[in-house]
C-alpha cells in the first residue's frame, strides 16, 4: 500500500507550526459561524424552519459546549463552565423536531458561552503539546481540528437551515467560476481496473471512519468527468422519471408516492420554465449545473433510467484519488497541495455549484473533475467500517451509524470547508434526505 505523507500538510512535527494551523481553522470557523448566526434576528435564530433541523441557536450553543468537552476538559483538564446544559446539547439526546421546545440558551447567552469557551480554548491552545507523542487527541493537534471540523460541518447544517427558510435572502456570495478553455471533456473515463489505497493512515486529522489505509481491489469501470446536471435531470423529469415505478426502488417509489415528488426540492414549474428557489431568491434552473437537493432514491432513478447506476464507493475513491502512473492515493484529485480556490469550490465563497466543467485544475490524474466541493455525491455503498476500523474518540461520531440504514456520500459540496474535506473524507445520510446539498455521478461497468 502506499499512503505517504505529503511535505507540506499538517504531518508537521514542529508544534507551533500545528499551533498556527489550528489556531487558524478555529478561527475561520468561528467566523463562519457569526456570518451565519449575526444575519438573522433573534426571532430567526429560536425558530425552527424545518422539523429536519434545529433552530439556529441550539446549534451555536452546541458548537461551544462540544468545544468545552473536548478542548476545555478533555485536552486541557479543566473543571465544567455550564454542566448542566450538557444534556441539551447532546445530539443523540435530543431528536432535532424537539429541541425548540427545550430551555435553550437564548441568542444572547449562547453568544456568550460560545465566546467564553472559545477564549478559555485558545489559552490551552497556546500551552498545549502539540507533538508526535502524547495522549491520542493531543498528537498533531488532533482534538483541535477535529473541533475546527465539527464546528464547520454545523455551519454546512446552519447554512441549509438558512436554505429552508422563507423568508428574505440575508446571505451573499459572488457567482463561481465559468469552465475555461476550448477542449470539451469527455462525458465518462475509463478507470483501469487493480489495486489502490483506500483511506488513511498519515492523515493527522482524519476522522475514525477514514482510517485505516487497506488495499482495495476494484474492476474497471466508466465514470462521468463531471455531476450530472439539472439539463440532464430535467430530460428524466419530462421523460415521466417521476411517474414510471421502473427506475425506482421500492422505498423509493412509497417515498415519491407518498410525497406527490415531482422534481428536485425546491424546484417548480411556472409558465413553462422551471424555477428554484436558493437562500430566499428564486431564479431559472440553469442547464449546466450539477442537480443539487436530491435524495439517494432520486439519484439511483436517474441512474437506472439512464442505463447506468451509481458508483460503489471505492470505485469514487478510486476515481478521485488513484493515479495510475505512480500507483500512489493522493490527498486530493489534483495531488497533495491543500485546496485553493482554482481547484474547488468550497468554504462558502460561492453559494451554488459551478457549472458542470469548472476547476480544470483540480481534476484527478483520470480526468475526472469536481470531486471536490460543489455538490455532495451519492454513491451506492452502505455507510461501512473498513477493514481494523477503531472508534476514537467517541462510538457516536461514526460507530453507531454504520449498516444498510446510511448511504455514503463523497466529495463535499460548495458548502464544506477545506478543514473537514479530504479525499478520504466519507460523509452518511439517510436515502430519503433531498434538504442537504447533495447531487451525484454515476458509473457503468467497462
Amino acid at each position: 500500500m502506499t499512503d505517504t505523507p505529503a511535505p507540506h500538510t499538517v504531518q508537521e512535527t514542529d508544534a507551533e507550526a500545528l499551533r498556527e494551523r489550528a489556531l487558524a481553522a478555529l478561527l475561520t470557523a468561528r467566523e463562519r459561524t457569526a456570518l451565519l448566526t449575526d444575519s438573522v434576528d433573534d426571532h430567526e435564530l429560536t425558530a425552527q424552519h424545518s422539523p429536519l433541523m434545529s433552530p439556529l441557536v441550539w446549534d451555536l450553543a452546541h458548537i461551544g459546549n462540544q468545544e468545552e468537552l473536548w478542548l476545555l476538559r478533555a485536552v486541557g483538564g479543566r473543571e465544567a463552565m455550564r454542566p448542566e446544559i450538557d444534556g441539551l446539547y447532546d445530539a443523540f439526546e435530543h431528536s432535532r423536531a424537539s429541541r425548540p421546545s427545550l430551555p435553550l440558551l437564548a441568542p444572547a447567552e449562547a453568544r456568550t458561552y460560545a465566546a467564553d469557551v472559545r477564549g478559555r480554548a485558545l489559552d490551552i491552545l497556546g500551552g498545549a503539546p502539540l507533538h508526535g507523542g502524547g495522549r491520542p487527541l493531543e498528537r498533531a493537534g488532533f482534538a483541535f481540528g477535529m473541533v475546527a471540523q465539527h464546528e464547520q460541518q454545523h455551519d454546512e447544517t446552519m447554512l441549509i437551515t438558512h436554505q429552508l427558510r422563507s423568508g428574505p435572502a440575508v446571505l451573499s456570495a459572488p457567482e463561481p467560476p465559468e469552465p475555461t478553455g476550448t477542449v470539451t471533456l469527455p462525458a465518462e473515463v475509463l478507470v483501469p481496473g487493480g489495486p489502490f489505497t483506500m483511506g488513511t493512515s498519515t492523515e493527522p486529522w482524519a476522522l475514525d471512519n477514514e482510517r485505516p489505509a487497506h488495499r482495495r481491489e476494484v474492476d474497471a469501470f466508466h465514470i462521468d468527468t463531471a455531476p450530472v446536471t439539472c439539463g440532464a435531470y430535467q430530460a428524466f423529469i419530462e421523460d415521466g422519471g417521476y411517474t414510471d415505478a421502473r427506475w425506482w426502488a421500492p422505498e423509493g417509489w412509497a417515498m415519491v408516492r407518498e410525497h406527490d415528488l415531482t422534481a428536485p426540492l425546491f424546484w417548480h414549474r411556472d409558465a413553462g420554465q422551471w424555477l428554484r428557489r436558493r437562500f430566499g431568491v428564486t431564479e431559472p434552473v440553469r442547464a449546466d449545473e450539477p442537480v443539487l437537493h436530491v435524495s439517494w432514491y432520486e439519484a439511483d432513478a436517474y441512474a437506472r433510467w439512464a442505463g447506468r447506476r451509481l458508483p460503489t464507493e471505492p470505485e469514487w475513491e478510486k476515481a478521485a484519488r488513484h493515479d495510475p502512473g505512480s500507483g500512489r492515493s493522493l490527498r486530493y484529485p489534483w495531488g497533495d497541495e491543500d485546496p485553493t480556490p482554482e481547484r474547488a469550490n468550497l468554504g462558502q465563497r460561492h453559494l451554488r455549484p459551478a457549472a458542470a466543467g469548472a476547476y480544470a485544475a483540480g481534476r484527478s490524474p483520470v480526468g475526472v473533475g469536481q470531486m471536490v466541493g460543489d455538490v455532495w455525491e451519492w454513491t451506492s455503498s452502505d455507510f461501512l467500517p473498513y477493514p481494523g476500523f477503531a472508534a476514537f474518540p467517541y462510538r457516536e461520531y461514526s460507530e453507531v451509524f454504520f449498516g444498510p440504514g446510511h448511504k455514503v456520500l463523497r466529495g463535499g459540496s460548495f458548502a464544506v470547508d477545506p478543514v473537514a474535506c479530504r479525499g478520504t473524507f466519507r460523509n452518511w445520510d439517510l436515502p430519503v434526505r433531498r434538504q442537504i446539498f447533495s447531487g451525484f455521478r454515476t458509473a457503468r461497468d467497462a
